[in-house]
């Protein structure tokens, strides 16, 4: 299986942004100082630009890998947040180069603190449990097919279970059609024998008077 680009990508594109900001930083001491930026300048537009390429691909990749269920949706949530990061550190680096911005020492803090914005967590250290923890892009596709197994496996038991109680309900359904067609066979032989019995009768009574007579 082909190693994954998205992460050492990711990994390329905050060094960039580090590298920005003490350029940012670099510049702005040399405009304390009276001296020419120009050449810092050249660079740090092409650095920003750099930066905003990275971030466009860091973007195609994590839809690709997405649609195609190369991640889960838990690692396609954490690696969005780092692509909102990162975009809202290339606007702040941006404002920063163009003197509308916060210092470039505090977005540097920014970065190596892992870039929290606005009161949220870096997604990567939030607490992970105990399943994935430790575990590789590798390992949490196979968790994840294997979940998946697990699940076909338990729907496949659940129909099966289904099917022989249908096959039961359908038995215990032929079993009451012969139950019933033994009883109205067993009614009609009674009915039978009944009238055969009243018929005896009728015939013994009819002996029995004659032979009086004729006594």
């Amino acid at each position: 299986m082909a190693p994954d680009p998205w992460l050492p990508l990711h990994d390329a594109a905050c060094q960039l942004a580090q590298e920005v900001a003490e350029r940012i930083q670099e510049r702005n001491r040399c405009q304390r100082n009276g001296e020419s930026p120009a050449k810092l300048n050249v660079v740090l537009r092409s650095s920003l630009q750099n930066l905003r390429e990275k971030i466009d691909q860091l973007k195609d990749l994590l839809l690709r890998a997405v649609s195609t269920h190369q991640i889960t949706q838990l690692e396609g949530d954490r690696r969005q947040n780092l692509v909102d990061d990162l975009l809202t550190r290339h606007k702040q680096l941006q404002a920063s180069y163009k003197n509308e911005g916060p210092e470039p020492d505090v977005i540097r803090s920014n970065l190596m603190t892992g870039g929290a914005k606005r009161g949220v967590t870096n997604p990567w250290l939030l607490e992970e449990s105990e399943e994935t923890r430790g575990l590789g892009f590798d390992d949490l596709r196979q968790q994840q097919r294997r979940i998946i197994e697990e699940q076909d496996a338990g729907l496949d038991a659940l129909s099966s279970i289904i099917s022989r109680q249908k096959q039961m309900g359908q038995e215990i359904g032929n079993e009451l059609d012969e139950q019933n067609e033994i009883i109205d066979d067993l009614t009609n032989l009674v009915e039978n024998t009944d009238d055969k019995l009243r018929n005896q009768t009728r015939h013994v009574k009819m002996v029995d008077k004659k032979s009086t007579s004729c006594g």
